[in-house]
C-alpha cells in the first residue's frame, strides 16, 4: 500500500476548510438578492462547480495530447481522473442550475442554448467511460481515450462561450453589468468577493480529488498488470 503523501493530507484539510469558508460566505455573509431572494445563493456553488468541471475537461484534453506524444500511461491516468472528477462536478452544476432556474424561469429545465450545450457536454464525457469500458487492452484503451478527450474537450469552451455568442435566457453575470437576461442580476462587492472565494475553494477541492484519483488509478493499473501477467502464465 502506498503511503499517503503529507502534502496530500494537508491539501485534504485545506480543501475542507476552504469549502467551509465558501459555504459560510455564500449562506450568511453574502447579501440576499432583492429579486430572487435566498435561492440566488445557489449561484456561488453553481458557478464554482461549473468552473472546475469545464477546466477539468480541458485539462483532460491536454493530458490526451501529452499521452499521444509520450505514450506515458501516467497521462492516461491523469486524463481519466480529470474526466471523472469533472463529470461529477458538472452534473452538480446542472442540478444546481435547475434548482436556481425553478424560481427564476418558473421551470426546472428549458432547452435554452446554454443548458442544451451543457447537457451535451455531460453526455459526451459519460460516453467516454463507456468507450473505455469496452476496450480491454490498456494501451489501445489509453490511445482511443486520449483521442476522444481531445475531441470531446472542444465542447467545454463552446459551452462557456455560447451565451456570449447567442441570445440566451441564461444570465451572463460576470462581465455583464446590465444583467438583461431573465434571471440575471447585478453583483455587489460582497457578492463578487463570495464568488471569488467559492472559485478558489472549489479549485482546491478539484486538485485534491484529482490527486486522490490519480493515486487510485496507479493502484488499479498495478492490479490490471498482475491480472494480465497471471492470465499469460
Amino acid at each position: 500500500m502506498q503511503q499517503k503523501p503529507i502534502l496530500l493530507t494537508i491539501l485534504d484539510i485545506l480543501s475542507i476548510i476552504a469549502i467551509g469558508i465558501a459555504t459560510y460566505f455564500a449562506l450568511f455573509l453574502a447579501p440576499t438578492e432583492l429579486v430572487m431572494g435566498e435561492v440566488q445563493r445557489v449561484f456561488y456553488f453553481h458557478v464554482g462547480t461549473g468552473w472546475v468541471a469545464l477546466l477539468g475537461f480541458i485539462i483532460a484534453s491536454i493530458a490526451g495530447i501529452l499521452y499521444l506524444i509520450t505514450k506515458n500511461m501516467t497521462w492516461d491516468r491523469f486524463g481519466l481522473a480529470a474526466v471523472e472528477v469533472s463529470a461529477m462536478f458538472f452534473l452538480i452544476t446542472i442540478v444546481l442550475g435547475s434548482i436556481w432556474a425553478r424560481p427564476a424561469w418558473n421551470t426546472w429545465w428549458t432547452w435554452d442554448v446554454r443548458l442544451t450545450t451543457a447537457a451535451i457536454t455531460e453526455l459526451i464525457f459519460i460516453a467516454y467511460f463507456m468507450l473505455r469500458a469496452g476496450i480491454e487492452d490498456p494501451e489501445k484503451r489509453a490511445r482511443f481515450g486520449a483521442i476522444y478527450t481531445i475531441l470531446g474537450g472542444l465542447s467545454a469552451p463552446i459551452t462557456f462561450m455560447v451565451i456570449r455568442l447567442f441570445r440566451s435566457i441564461h444570465p451572463v453575470v460576470v462581465g455583464n453589468p446590465s444583467a438583461e437576461a431573465q434571471g440575471g442580476f447585478d453583483m455587489t462587492v460582497d457578492m463578487r468577493n463570495t464568488l471569488f472565494i467559492a472559485l478558489i475553494a472549489f479549485t482546491i477541492l478539484f486538485v485534491d480529488f484529482i490527486w486522490h484519483r490519480v493515486r487510485l488509478g496507479g493502484l488499479q493499473e498495478k492490479v490490471e498488470q498482475l491480472k494480465l501477467k497471471t492470465l499469460g502464465e
